[in-house]
């Protein structure tokens, strides 16, 4: 009976835990993503998805996306909503706190840095 207890009140901390563990990027993207700089300011992610790959549902802070090649995506957020998108060479983009997928709809590999900024520890 206490370990009933005990399961059922670890139980939620559990469901809650396990999915905000899975929803780093560096993850979810597997062999695909490749952390080049992880310091106390920022951590910098090459990611490369070949036609038809996905990121996997993952999140981040505020952090700038810098597009190394051109190449046409489909974003799934968290709510479920898509939107299609289509990105050059040299392109930069700001993008606040977010969780979505990522998926490469294009006929070429896209390869993307993304910078993620760390909060300043006080």
């Amino acid at each position: 009976m206490k370990r009933f207890r005990l399961l059922t009140a670890c139980l939620p901390l559990a469901l809650v835990a396990l999915p905000a563990l899975a929803q780093d990027l560096a993850m979810t993207a597997g062999k695909n993503a490749k952390v080049v700089i992880d310091n106390d300011k920022v951590r910098v992610i090459e990611l490369q998805m070949a036609p038809g790959q996905s990121t996997g549902m993952h999140s981040h802070g505020d952090n700038i996306v810098v597009f190394l090649s051109s190449g046409m995506a489909m974003q799934t957020m968290a709510d479920g909503t898509t939107r299609a998108m289509e990105r050059k060479p040299g392109e930069v983009i700001w993008s606040d706190p977010v969780t979505h997928d990522t998926k490469n709809t294009g006929k070429a590999m896209v390869r993307t840095l993304i910078i993620e900024l760390k909060e300043p520890k006080p």
